[in-house]
């Protein structure tokens, strides 16, 4: 099993809305036990185990809107079909502070989401999706995304993170993906 935290790499982004996905990454290796950490094509995968059940984890170093040339390398190299990767992202069509889950479909206009489609052929991985809601009237979606969460929204986000992260725990040690 692979489960890959969307986001942008660099401190610029570390904090923002569109790194939700990371954050749920670091949020679940901070709940398991690792076994290596390395550098990877275009990344840092990390083997670790929680509930007797290992997977791998990745954290792409490119930018949001090319997360599939990170992915691809890792499917290959550990032949892993779609069926068997989880990928975390935020979404901006549910609110802030939601989170769900959701197996196969379209991107919903989620260009990290679109690249890893685009790079495997195949839409069928399993998605758990961060609520960061959407931008307020007047503000453009790229600048909401890539702003921190507001001071008054800072709660709700770090919430919806934890509950993330147990959910991908239960998924997978509990549960098929």
């Amino acid at each position: 099993m692979l489960v890959v935290g969307l986001g942008n790499p660099g401190n610029e982004y570390k904090c923002t809305r569109h790194n939700a996905g990371l954050m749920v990454l670091d949020e679940l290796l901070s709940l398991s036990v690792i076994h290596s950490r390395g550098k990877w094509p275009e990344g840092e995968l990390t083997l670790a185990a929680a509930g007797g059940r290992e997977f791998l984890a990745l954290r792409p170093f490119v930018y949001m809107n090319n997360s599939g040339e990170a992915v691809l390398p890792v499917a290959r190299r550990y032949r892993l079909g779609a069926g068997g990767m989880l990928v975390v992202h935020d979404d901006i069509d549910i609110p802030l502070g939601d989170t769900r889950v959701k197996k196969g479909g379209g991107s919903g206009g989620h260009r990290g989401v679109s690249s890893v489609e685009a790079a495997l052929g195949d839409n069928g991985f399993s998605r758990l999706r961060i609520g960061v809601g959407r931008p307020a009237e007047g503000i453009d979606v790229t600048d909401h995304v890539l702003a921190p969460f507001g001071a008054d929204e800072s709660g709700k986000a770090k919430e919806a993170i934890r509950r993330a992260a147990s959910t991908a725990l239960e998924m997978l040690t509990e549960r098929p993906l």
